[in-house]
């Protein structure tokens, strides 16, 4: 009897403290959900579920379409907020592209995961939901990207006082880089994974990666001799080609057989940049069917596609951001084009864009790294192509006390801290912990 009556007393009070974490996490999400409606330029709140913060939603934010002359109108960018305490760090995810992803429920971040944090991520300009109904070519830049990012973080900084940590993936990186450049005093820490600093629209520092640093030579000789295979079974594979652009219903602005090229180009990139595995690349002897199944599973065909949804960063590429390139030399035999160079205008770029690559923004970012010292972590993985043109590579790092450069060995574009060797992850966990103490 006295046993029976202590499991009731432990189911109930189990009972009462599960209903009471559901109404404390019912009345955090309310007063929230409350003090972001509240704010100026907010509109169109959507509360979302979320496995792992006390309240999630979805608005949009006011911006003007040129922050330098806002006679150019508005328009609505996207953002999501994952709370989990007004007293504590705020991650700042400086999203590249569309942010599509932060609405799944399971959705968090590294970042929020090791120091405990809110996150706020925010679509870029001109992606999915955040696109102005003029889609004016002019106004998509860096500079305005950061006068976005400088609005929502003064808005929500009044709600969320203590630090803030901006980071990115990729473009999403070199975003959080030219955001930390142009509004220094904004954030407290920034964290860049896989930023680019890439200084031409073809920059020739991937195309020599890729050709002579990237792996072993045994490696890329494999990589290599896919290639020229897939080229020299160009009569077998073209129908599977055809057929299956047509089944995705692609469309190009030139012919299918300079589009196989280009896919054949742009796989020794892919291949090294997110680190497939060099053991499973087929050999000579593999079917036709094999052969192409493998070669169409890494989806290089709507890189070409004139609907493809990244044609806005293709836009930022050509402009200002910069690209890379394709090496021909060891395809010539095989190829249909007689050379690569002006790929992005020629084939990707809207028709409507009449862009030149500008140098300027490039230039700025170089001096302001040089001359400065902010508190800011790059992390890089050293097979990534990428990392032919990361940040170390471009500037002297021995006299910097804050910046910190981490590679991970034989790492991919998805490196990140957790990838990191130990005593290198060690020393960046214990920074970014020191400067939100300090």
């Amino acid at each position: 009897m006295r046993k029976l009556l202590r499991y009731c007393a432990i189911f109930y009070f189990t009972v009462t403290f599960s209903m009471s974490c559901v109404r404390m996490d019912t009345i955090v999400q309310k007063i929230f959900i409350a003090q972001i409606a509240h704010l100026d330029g907010v509109s169109d709140l959507t509360i979302l579920k979320t496995d792992h913060f006390a309240g999630k939603c979805q608005f949009f934010f006011e911006q003007p379409i040129h922050h330098q002359d806002l006679s150019k109108g508005v328009f609505k960018q996207r953002v999501f907020v994952a709370h989990r305490g007004f007293n504590l760090p705020t991650v700042f995810v400086t999203e590249g592209y569309d942010a599509s992803f932060a609405q799944d429920p399971a959705y968090t971040e590294e970042l929020a995961r090791l120091f405990n944090t809110n996150i706020v991520v925010v679509e870029h300009r001109y992606f999915e939901e955040s696109t102005p109904s003029l889609q004016n070519w002019e106004y998509l830049t860096a500079e305005n990207s950061a006068y976005d990012l400088h609005n929502i973080y003064t808005s929500l900084s009044t709600i969320y006082p203590a630090k803030w940590i901006s980071t990115g993936i990729s473009k999403g990186g070199q975003t959080s880089m030219f955001y930390k450049m142009f509004f220094p005093d904004d954030m407290d820490i920034s964290v860049a994974y896989v930023a680019p600093l890439t200084r031409d629209i073809e920059d020739e520092r991937c195309q020599i990666f890729l050709r002579d640093l990237v792996g072993t030579p045994e490696q890329r000789k494999i990589v290599e001799n896919f290639q020229l295979e897939i080229l020299k079974r160009r009569n077998q594979l073209m129908p599977m080609f055809a057929a299956h652009c047509n089944e995705e219903n692609y469309r190009f602005r030139t012919s299918l057989d300079e589009i196989y090229d280009f896919c054949v180009l742009e796989y020794l990139f892919a291949h090294w940049q997110w680190g497939l595995p060099i053991e499973e690349v087929p050999s000579s002897t593999e079917s036709d069917e094999d052969l192409f199944n493998y070669f169409k599973s890494f989806d290089l065909i709507s890189f070409f596609d004139i609907y493809d949804p990244g044609k806005p960063s293709s836009v930022q590429f050509a402009k200002e951001l910069g690209f890379y390139g394709y090496d021909i030399e060891p395809f010539t035999d095989y190829l249909t084009i007689s050379n690569a160079k002006g790929f992005l205008n020629r084939l990707i770029l809207p028709e409507d864009a009449n862009i030149s690559f500008d140098i300027t923004l490039h230039n700025k970012i170089l001096d302001y790294l040089t001359k400065e010292d902010p508190r800011i972590i790059f992390i890089y993985g050293q097979y990534d192509p990428w990392s032919a043109v990361a940040v170390d590579v471009s500037i002297n790092m021995e006299n910097k006390k804050n910046m910190i450069v981490a590679y991970v060995p034989k790492g991919s574009h998805d490196a990140d801290i957790k990838r990191l060797p130990p005593e290198t992850q060690n020393r960046v966990i214990s920074t970014i912990k020191k400067w939100l103490d300090e």
